[in-house]
């Protein structure tokens, strides 16, 4: 769609309200600035709520009038810090295209530059690192991205593709959020407007967005939580909003100004906006009265809304104590397939990273302070990575063990035999017993000419290593991977299990699995999708004596119930 007429531009509003509604939760648990209030997300989607609310059951037959109407009903609902912020973002769209009779995606592009533009100026001290750096990004790329593309869907992908690319930047921009290990919320709540706006172009159903990275709900809330106790010691402590209508007479636009510098002496995250119709005000301070006080010499107040950020925030902690668990695991992996597993196996964070990018020691320190729990498992999963992890175990005031992991399928193992009932040195203990089980192999690509391990070695051949030594090269990746496991299998082994990463497909992958199950058809053969890149497969040859334990254990308990049913 290459032109939007006012009723296809009317559903796309409705449609980036509802996916943002669907996602409030996920956006309200990254919210930790500027206050861990955690109500970004609610705040946004009140706000576009209200601004449907207007919309909903009328008619239009031109966009001044539905533009008009939905930018009224975003400042009216608009909540907290970020929903104000987002209803000067609407209104400045809807400023530009107010006199449209259809929209390309150059009128958008435009209209976004000046949703900046009117989103900047709401704002007394705008902070970079927050949703106004998104709205920003975006509108500076927009121009560019209409001219090359002039399918709404093709433009929409860019722009959000654009919007995700800053996104992930925020942390470095305010070290409140990188503490946290989360994006801001605002900016996160924004592209979830956008997204809804192309999922109606699309005709995909509104639906929640799954998030797969380390920054999961789960993972975000914790983070989030974990920083509260840093932030007890609010300087402004009373959320103040209200509306003043019914201006006086005398009252000026100079009036309104002189009340954001008043605002701007006993607080913070001030915004006053609007005109002489409606002025909506929000700021934090230690003095509602003043602010109300202010407020009343230049009209009536009305929605008066005052909230205890120091309430809010003590009840995060309880929160946060509450749901403090006895031990966690930590363990650090390439690929979100493998993310997935580890999650999947009890482990609490995920910390991207391996052989071509490791983490930092703050890296792993940040992950170890945000978890909530005071007992620790780190799993470097990488020999490159084992001091790093053991020198933020230094840096620590919690209790922190590392487990030397040097690959992955050693993680996993320990990762099975974790038990949270047992306390943390039994853990290790069993955890070391368990990887020491795993004989490892890998398949990857010489990256350079090279003569090692006797082979003559060219950029780009297929090599297969066990132990950190090359038993195998090749032309195909198949091949190699069959000689890594010949190096590996011995009679004591009786599980191969397959990791495939970037480059190899679902389909390549079980082929090869139907291939080593008829070869070593007294082994099980597992594949499973790690998505890990520069190596196509990692590979774990091992016996676990804890599967006949398992099996052992499952055959008596199916025994006795048999035998009560007997008997």
């Amino acid at each position: 769609m290459k032109i939007l007429d006012i009723s296809k531009f009317k559903e796309m509003l409705i449609g980036g309200a509802t996916l943002l509604e669907i996602n409030k939760d996920y956006v309200d648990s990254l919210n930790v600035f500027p206050v861990p209030d955690g109500d970004t997300g609610t705040n946004m989607s009140k706000t576009l709520t209200s601004a449907v609310s207007e919309v909903d059951s009328k008619d239009y037959d031109n966009f001044e009038d539905l533009l008009t109407d939905f930018s009224k009903g975003a400042l009216k609902g608009a909540r907290g810090n970020s929903g104000v912020i987002l209803s000067q973002i609407v209104k400045g769209i809807a400023k530009s295209l107010s006199e449209a009779k259809t929209i390309n995606t150059k009128a958008f592009a435009k209209a976004l530059q000046n949703a900046t533009d009117v989103a900047y100026s709401a704002v007394s001290k705008p902070k970079e690192g927050t949703i106004l750096t998104v709205i920003r990004y975006i509108a500076e790329k927009s121009s560019t991205l209409a001219n090359k593309n002039s399918s709404f869907i093709a433009f929409f992908d860019a722009i959000i593709e654009k919007g995700e690319e800053i996104l992930s930047k925020t942390p470095d921009m305010l070290p409140v959020l990188k503490k946290a290990g989360v994006v801001d919320a605002g900016g996160k709540g924004l592209i979830f407007v956008f997204q809804g706006f192309n999922n109606v172009l699309k005709g995909v159903p509104m639906e929640r967005v799954a998030h797969d990275d380390e920054n999961s709900l789960e993972d975000a809330m914790d983070n989030f939580s974990a920083d509260i106790h840093d932030l007890e010691n609010i300087k402004f402590a009373y959320c103040t909003e209200y509306f003043i209508i019914n201006l006086k007479n005398k009252t000026t636009e100079e009036d309104i100004e002189k009340l954001r510098d008043k605002l701007m002496a006993i607080g913070d995250s001030v915004i006053a906006i609007g005109d002489l119709s409606m002025v909506k005000v929000h700021v934090h301070t230690n003095q509602p009265n003043k602010a109300l006080q202010y407020a009343l010499s230049l009209g009536e107040l009305d929605r008066i809304k005052i909230e205890n950020m120091l309430e809010q925030n003590r009840a995060l902690i309880k929160k946060h104590e509450a749901n403090k668990k006895p031990l966690a695991m930590v363990s650090i992996c390439s690929g979100g397939g493998l993310a997935s597993i580890f999650k999947e196996l009890g482990v609490d964070t995920v910390i991207q990273g391996g052989q071509t990018m490791n983490p930092s020691v703050n890296d792993i320190l940040n992950v170890i302070e945000n978890v909530n729990s005071d007992n620790i498992i780190v799993l470097p999963n990488n020999k490159n990575i084992i001091l790093a992890a053991e020198q933020a175990v230094e840096l620590s005031s919690k209790n922190v063990k590392v487990v030397k992991t040097v690959n992955v399928p050693e993680g996993i193992a320990c990762a099975v035999a974790f038990d949270i009932n047992q306390d943390i040195d039994t853990n290790v203990e069993v955890m070391q017993e368990a990887f020491g089980e795993v004989a490892y192999g890998e398949v990857t690509y010489a990256v350079r000419n090279t003569n090692l391990d006797g082979f003559d070695l060219q950029e780009g051949d297929i090599i297969g290593i066990t132990s950190k030594k090359i038993v195998s090269k090749g032309a195909e990746v198949d091949d190699v991977t069959m000689e890594v496991i010949e190096n590996l299998v011995d009679e004591d082994k009786s599980v191969i299990t397959l990791y495939y990463g970037e480059g190899v497909t679902n389909d390549d992958a079980n082929a090869l699995k139907d291939i080593l199950a008829d070869k070593y058809d007294e082994c099980d053969v597992e594949v499973y999708e790690g998505g890990q890149n520069h190596y196509f497969y990692m590979i774990s040859v091992e016996w676990y004596k804890a599967y006949f334990c398992k099996f052992l254990l499952i055959w008596l308990l199916c025994g006795l119930l048999y035998a009560s049913l007997i008997f």
